[in-house]
């Protein structure tokens, strides 16, 4: 290396020590990575026969790829936070796209499109409700709550003396369900 000022910048480890810490990782809970992608797989089943349609391109895209590879590494947090936005993006995608297409402001909040998917019919209250919850799972992620906010994850976890890993497992569970039955809806669905 010319300049050894930028030496910190690389690893000191060698490809194949690399190597052995990556199969190390993917090694790691390899039975719960199964176990987790038999369950995207069985809840995939609700899926249309030829797929379903992602309305709002490579952002909707790619958070729908990422949430099910974060849901099987058991990156839960992640999970929540991408199967939320793709929720979001793909609802108001449809909105401004399908049948119906109506205009929509350049920002428009969760709650007005969940208020216009309902007016529309592309989704029913029951959608409405689990997806309101999905964004009540993934505000404290995404914004500082104080220890004493009952959606603290901190605080949920010293409520139930229940570890927050379990909490974030069944929410990350929870939202990748929400995400599979988004998709599943006849507004997107493709096939039988």
């Amino acid at each position: 290396m010319s300049n050894p000022d930028q030496s910190e910048l690389l690893s000191p480890l060698t490809d194949m020590e690399l190597v052995r810490h990556l199969l190390a990782d993917l090694h790691d809970n390899l039975s719960g990575k199964i176990a987790r992608f038999h369950q995207l797989a069985d809840l995939s089943m609700a899926l249309g026969s030829a797929g379903t349609m992602l309305p709002g391109g490579e952002t909707t895209f790619a958070a729908w790829t990422e949430a099910r590879t974060s849901f099987v590494h058991g990156n839960y947090m992640a999970t929540i936070l991408l199967c939320q936005g793709l929720a979001e993006h793909m609802l108001a995608a449809h909105i401004a796209t399908g049948l119906h297409a109506e205009e929509l402001p350049a920002r428009i909040t969760f709650q007005e499109t969940l208020r216009r998917c309902l007016a529309q019919g592309v989704i029913g209250q029951s959608d409405a409700d689990a997806l309101q919850r999905l964004m009540s799972l993934r505000n404290p992620l995404s914004h500082y709550r104080d220890i004493n906010d009952p959606s603290n994850l901190s605080r949920r976890a010293l409520d139930t003396r229940t570890p927050a890993t379990e909490h974030l497992r069944a929410d990350g569970s929870f939202a990748i369900s929400v995400a599979i039955r988004l998709l599943a809806l006849p507004a997107f669905r493709l096939g039988d």
